[in-house]
């Protein structure tokens, strides 16, 4: 069973652009968090009050109500963290947002790690009582000691291959073509081969003795499954 404590962490995100929302909120529930969407000022407050999200990602160009006004008055009814997000890179900018009570500022175009990071780092400061530990079959992930234990044993993982070992217990039970994998643990930009996927892969199954591939499956033609009871 999976026992993925992000899951009681909620995140809005508030953005007029359906792609932008689309792209995020697919990879923070990748990451295991909740996540909630609105698209302008207004729908943002409402649905903030009702949730209390943990974190709120608020574009400033929004209709009718800017991301300034939204954030000054959610910030006066709910405690939450706030990463303003913006075309705009001006330090005035800047200033007037983290003035108005936004904990971070991000200009787009940005990068979904750095965002994460952001993300994370104000769940970290500002709600130190949720763990940022995930259960998966008998894997343990704790992001916040960066550290894998499978069977009670610590892994000495690299960080490339603890993103790798992290992605595929994510999506438990799913396949996972080669270029997602890249995509995901590597990034869009990189050049490499694909068959750097096949080597971590091997790095990983002789990390936690899975010589029969029961655990790290190969699907021949489409990719990779990781299958933890």
């Amino acid at each position: 069973m999976n026992s993925l404590v992000k899951k009681q962490i909620a995140i809005l995100i508030v953005d007029d652009e359906k792609s932008i929302v689309d792209f995020i909120k697919m990879g923070l529930e990748a990451e295991g968090y909740t996540v909630y969407s609105a698209f302008d000022g207004n729908e943002a407050i409402e649905l903030a009050q009702k949730i209390n999200p943990h974190v709120i990602i608020l574009d400033i160009m929004l209709p009718g109500m800017d991301g300034y006004e939204v954030c000054s008055r959610i910030k006066k009814s709910i405690k939450t963290s706030i990463i303003m997000l913006t075309a705009r890179d001006e330090v005035d900018d800047k200033v007037r947002g983290l003035d108005i009570g936004a904990d971070d500022y991000m200009a787009k175009p940005f990068s979904f790690k750095e965002l994460l990071a952001r993300i994370n780092a104000r769940i970290r400061n500002n709600f130190p009582e949720l763990e940022d530990v995930i259960h998966i079959g008998e894997f343990t992930i704790d992001d916040g000691a960066h550290e894998f234990t499978y069977c009670g044993k610590v892994l000495d993982l690299p960080p490339t291959q603890y993103n790798l070992l992290r992605f595929l217990l994510i999506n438990n039970g799913m396949v996972l073509s080669k270029t997602l994998i890249l995509e995901k643990v590597w990034g869009y930009d990189f050049n490499g081969e694909e068959n750097i996927v096949e080597v971590y892969i091997r790095y990983l199954r002789d990390k936690i003795e899975d010589k029969e591939h029961n655990i790290i499956r190969t699907v021949r033609g489409v990719g990779y499954k990781v299958v933890a009871q």
